[in-house]
């Protein structure tokens, strides 16, 4: 019990530095993420025990550069040089004079929601869909006079409904391998838990939009302009690889813009270095977060609260319910649905198996958990992604993410309420 605590502390020491304090100072830019990162980052060196300090260090650096952690590092840079290219290009104001041309101002919540459902759906990929949809929305926020943050979370949500549904979605295809049970029938129940969340979350961003205005003189869109949005968009529908989507954009971006004269060839390389010195901020925290997470696990953190949740386990909703809170704590732990679920996967198998859970509710459980819990940690991949696009602190979106919150409750409630009744 101790140690299991003790291996816990890290994450302890980061909540008290950053949450606490923050919530005292009633402002969340006082204590920057990234300092509070390192304070917990180096607490968690200095605690682990029985080797070196060299030892030590050399697993906290095991897990900052692991590969996920590098890939997600090469999207923010990629991310970075897209979003900025673009924008001293003038493709994000074509792309929102566009979408004011195309949308009334009170269609324009529900709009870029049920675009983000559609697109993330497509590509299997939130972070993919946040890239894509973020720089329009906080263009289309600042237009129109609405919060920025939560234009933002609204296309955060709305990347969600892929990432859980998908059937090309990393999560998808690891609950349902670790369930053993097919896509088709995972993706069925899944619909009966998240889809009637969605339509509620759709209703109410229709209600919240009714206000929004579009601006009464709107420019005249350039559409040469909007085709490497476009461009991304379509390809990133198409399921091609996210890093070679932005790498397109980047290009497109850069001839439109030299033969435009919106920049030369070396404005269009400053227009890159400047987007991915933005993204710096985001970098670290993505390394520093996965350096304490690894020592996390290295010292049993994991591994402990697995144990302490399965201890008790007597009923069928009893193990639905605990099946959905280790794949939660484990996200919390790990910031990646994906890893969360391949951790908890066989062990989420094994309650199943022994309490007659059907093991296609399990899969949509395991899935819909991770992707509420994921879509909630300001240190998760996705909430940095948009943040760092639309400029903003991560924990300014969170009071605007419906759609989490609501898959979140609806899953609950599938458990509590047991349905669908077929599954249950």
């Amino acid at each position: 019990m101790k140690k299991g605590l003790i291996a816990l502390s890290p994450l302890g020491v980061f909540v008290i530095l950053y949450l606490v304090t923050s919530i005292i100072a009633r402002d969340f830019y006082k204590v920057p993420i990234t300092v509070a990162f390192m304070a917990a980052s180096m607490y968690a060196v200095v605690m682990s025990g029985g080797t070196t300090l060299r030892e030590r260090i050399d697993i906290y650096s095991r897990g900052a550069a692991k590969g996920q952690m590098m890939l997600m590092i090469w999207i923010f840079i990629l991310a970075g040089a897209f979003a900025h290219t673009a924008k001293m290009m003038g493709a994000i104001d074509a792309t929102v004079n566009l979408a004011l041309t195309l949308l009334p101002g009170n269609m324009l919540l529900a709009g870029l929601f049920l675009a983000a459902c559609f697109i993330s759906l497509s590509v299997g990929t939130s972070v993919g869909t946040i890239v894509a949809l973020t720089p329009i929305a906080a263009g289309v926020a600042q237009q129109t006079g609405t919060s920025i943050p939560l234009m933002t979370a609204v296309v955060v949500g709305g990347s969600f409904f892929g990432d859980n549904l998908s059937f090309i979605s990393d999560t998808t295809i690891v609950a349902t391998s670790t369930q053993g049970c097919k896509l088709s029938d995972k993706f069925r129940v899944n619909s009966f838990i998240v889809i009637p969340a969605a339509l509620v979350i759709l209703v109410v961003y229709l209600f919240m939009g009714a206000n929004i205005h579009s601006p009464q003189h709107i420019p005249d869109v350039a559409y040469l302009k909007v085709l490497p949005y476009l461009v991304v968009l379509l390809t990133a529908v198409l399921g091609m690889n996210v890093m070679a989507v932005l790498s397109i954009g980047i290009i497109l971006t850069g001839i439109i813009g030299i033969i435009d004269g919106s920049f030369d060839v070396y404005g269009w390389m400053g227009a890159m270095g400047d987007g991915i010195v933005g993204m710096g901020e985001l970098i670290i925290i993505t390394m520093m977060a996965g350096g304490l997470l690894e020592i996390v696990k290295h010292n049993g953190g994991i591994d402990f609260i697995i144990q302490r949740l399965t201890r008790h386990v007597s009923t069928k909703r009893g193990a639905e319910m605990t099946v959905a809170g280790l794949v939660s704590i484990v996200d919390l732990c790990t910031a990646n649905n994906t890893v969360a679920i391949i951790t908890v996967g066989g062990i989420a198998k094994q309650i199943a198996d022994r309490f007659g859970v059907d093991n296609r509710k399990c899969a949509s459980i395991l899935d819909t958990f991770s992707c509420a819990i994921q879509g909630l940690i300001p240190y998760g991949a996705q909430l940095l992604m948009a943040a760092g696009l639309a400029q903003l602190n991560p924990i300014s979106i969170l009071p605007y993410l419906y759609y989490p919150f609501a898959i979140g409750i609806a899953a609950i409630l599938s458990i509590l309420l047991r349905y669908p009744k077929r599954y249950s």
